[in-house]
């Protein structure tokens, strides 16, 4: 809360100790409606300025149409799961297709090559989704999984943007042993409704560098970055060796498959999300 903001707190002594004692109930109405009014124009002014306490103003960037569609896939036969669905049903957890997903960048520590991962990655699964993903630059923070989706000191007044970072175990205890990445979206709920605003996607680099000088490394190295950026969007792993979401890395697939692809169509036709 920003100085001068009043608190509930304060507001509920000041209305109990307001003025003198009334001379009559018709003035003991009118020093109370007058506060009433007061609160109500600071309470109007804070949601007007500040917006939700846990979040920013709602509907920063969307449109009333998606600002891309998924490609049109069959029923395949391939596996996919979700990380999330909504509550009582199925239809899965995901991105407001109608504005950019934001992302920044921590790039201390990136191995040479990283930013042509980044972009082949970023690509593949824009193509997949339909959803359109804008690099906001680098920045300096640190990956955590305590970290906050709304940061309006370091962000201004909206979502915190998804952050990439190239990190390592002893930063990131989540990469320890041969966990090459580690991602994920965070959602909020708003009138029953759950929507992705914000997440992380966490590479080691030492591991990354190592697979850039292995054989078929360029093609590895992409694999795992894809597959982590497709936990951002919303896709779980699943127990199909021939799709890119299975949990171990595989050898011989290194490119979304029929399942992945379906999964991610439809995460990115999800409807438009004014409401966050």
């Amino acid at each position: 809360m920003p100085d001068g903001a009043l608190t509930a707190d304060e507001v509920r002594r000041a209305m109990a100790g307001a003025g003198p004692p009334a001379r009559s109930r018709t003035r003991g109405l009118l020093v109370v409606g007058a506060v009433l009014v007061a609160v109500a124009l600071v309470a109007s002014w804070w949601a007007r300025t500040y917006g939700p306490a846990a979040g920013p103003p709602p509907g920063y960037e969307e449109r009333s149409v998606p600002l891309g569609l998924p490609p049109l896939v069959g029923t395949s036969t391939g596996a996919y799961a979700f990380l999330q669905t909504q509550e009582g049903g199925s239809a899965p957890v995901a991105w407001s297709p109608c504005r950019p997903i934001h992302w920044v960048l921590r790039p201390t520590g990136a191995p040479a090559g990283a930013d042509a991962l980044l972009a082949g990655a970023f690509a593949d699964v824009s193509a997949a989704t339909g959803l359109q993903f804008v690099a906001d630059g680098p920045t300096d923070e640190a990956p955590s999984s305590e970290r906050e989706a709304y940061q309006p000191d370091r962000y201004g007044r909206r979502w915190a943007p998804v952050l990439v970072a190239w990190s390592g175990p002893d930063e990131h205890p989540e990469l320890a042993g041969s966990v090459a990445g580690n991602a994920g979206p965070t959602s909020v709920t708003s009138d029953g409704f759950a929507v992705y605003v914000s997440g992380v996607l966490v590479l080691d680099a030492p591991q990354i560098a190592d697979l850039l000088g292995a054989p078929n490394g360029t093609a590895l190295a992409r694999a795992v970055v894809t597959h982590e950026l497709a936990h951002v969007v919303g896709l779980a792993h699943v127990d199909d060796r021939e799709q890119l979401m299975y949990p171990a890395a595989a050898i011989t697939q290194t490119r979304l498959g029929a399942g992945d692809l379906e999964g991610l169509a439809l995460l990115g036709a999800g409807p438009c999300a004014p409401h966050v």
